[in-house]
């Protein structure tokens, strides 16, 4: 296989296992466990703090040892949450501090795959990087959309067998990358800490890459804590759902995604890459609002599709934004600032939309963070030079 089809291949097999992750985690502890939403809102930042502590040093590490040793060593780790999880459930033994050390262990293998994986993009890219983008991330979101349709049926085949078959994934998305012909590290010659720092700076110095840095850590506060904390609220609170139920409203999500990533393959690469992130996120903001609305589940997922268009538009962008910006020297350092800015948030989002939800329930907390997310972005709009930014172009 080449280089580009087993990098998609070991993306999207990820991306399965954690559709299935988001799914399984989300049901298990708020509707098995029947978590408050405090307790859910702290689980799913005990899931994401490894990323604020540890993605930085992940990205670094894939600079100096080559991102495909750090990305196979991160999926080998995680492939041992899953198995551990089957193990209590078989015994019966299932509670809110296991899910806790599930949390702890995958959000650890996530802090080092995700800047090992995406420090290898531009060499698998072929001079192509935002086409690259746009191939992960349908391998990304179609790939999730198969998590969640297996998720779907947990109610029914249980939690087991589910799990069984997310170890399964990691395993072969495991095999893939390793298969990948070895990257060249990078000669760093500072100390692991200075390396870091170095990265910092580097995007900090960018008034790009830095606008695009802020955008993320406001996304993963209002969009991301919404998603993982104050959906599953909304689902088993207003709707009275099941495991199925979110595994719907990821997959309705997850669509939306492919669709406008599949519109831009089609079309082509975008040249004003800062004004398409911006105009995708202030919609995206305004279509979660009308989700504090509804009162038919249909309509929630109709409203979650739409999100996902403006989602797929965004991340795409963003990302485009960052790897064509990036030093190739640096390249894992920037990508890891990159998702420490998101997945560093992230737990912050988490606990605030989890407090939210039980100050004023899921529904005005949902209000409330698109209202936010859309004030942010027209203070961006106004203060920043982001609407202006071009990017490199291929037809087709």
């Amino acid at each position: 296989m080449k280089p580009l089809s087993l990098y998609l291949t070991g993306t999207g097999a990820w991306f399965m296992a954690f559709g299935l992750q988001s799914v399984m985690f989300a049901w298990l502890v708020t509707m098995v466990l029947l978590e408050t939403p405090q307790k859910v809102g702290f689980a799913q930042t005990v899931m994401l703090l490894p990323g604020t502590l540890l993605i930085l040093v992940g990205g670094s590490f894939a600079d100096r040892i080559g991102g495909k040793r750090v990305a196979v060593g991160g999926q080998l780790v995680a492939l041992l949450a899953p198995s551990l999880l089957i193990l209590v459930l078989l015994q019966g033994q299932l509670s809110y501090n296991l899910m806790l050390c599930y949390a702890l262990l995958m959000g650890t293998a996530t802090a080092f795959v995700t800047p090992g994986r995406d420090g290898l993009l531009n060499s698998v890219a072929q001079g192509r990087v935002q086409r690259a983008v746009m191939l992960t991330s349908i391998a990304q979101f179609g790939m999730q959309m198969l998590g969640f349709v297996v998720a779907y049926f947990a109610d029914v085949a249980g939690p087991v067998l589910v799990l069984s078959i997310q170890v399964v994934v990691l395993l072969i998305g495991t095999l893939a990358l390793s298969r990948l012909p070895a990257d060249t590290p990078n000669p760093v010659t500072t100390s692991l800490l200075e390396s870091v720092k170095e990265g910092a700076r580097t995007v900090l110095s960018s008034s790009a890459m830095r606008t695009v840095a802020f955008q993320n850590i406001v996304m993963a506060i209002c969009f991301m804590g919404s998603y993982i904390v104050t959906m599953p609220l909304l689902v088993r609170e207003v709707f009275a759902g099941s495991a199925s139920d979110l595994a719907l409203i990821n997959g309705a999500n997850a669509i939306g995604l492919v669709t406008t990533i599949i519109a831009m393959l089609r079309f082509g690469d975008i040249r004003r890459q800062g004004r398409a992130l911006l105009i995708a996120q202030a919609v995206g903001a305004c279509v979660l609002a009308l989700g504090a609305f509804v009162t038919h589940f249909a309509l929630l997922l109709i409203v979650l599709f739409f999100w996902g268009i403006c989602g797929g538009m965004a991340m795409t962008m963003s990302r485009t934004i960052m790897q064509e910006q990036a030093p190739a020297d640096q390249r894992g350092r920037v990508m890891g600032f990159y998702a420490f800015t998101f997945m560093g948030a992230g737990p912050l989002g988490a606990l605030i939309n989890g407090f939210l939800v039980d100050a004023v329930g899921p529904q005005m907390a949902l209000l409330t963070a698109s209202l936010f997310m859309l004030l942010m972005i027209i203070l961006v709009r106004l203060r920043s030079g982001l609407w202006r930014i071009q990017g490199a172009v291929h037809e087709g």
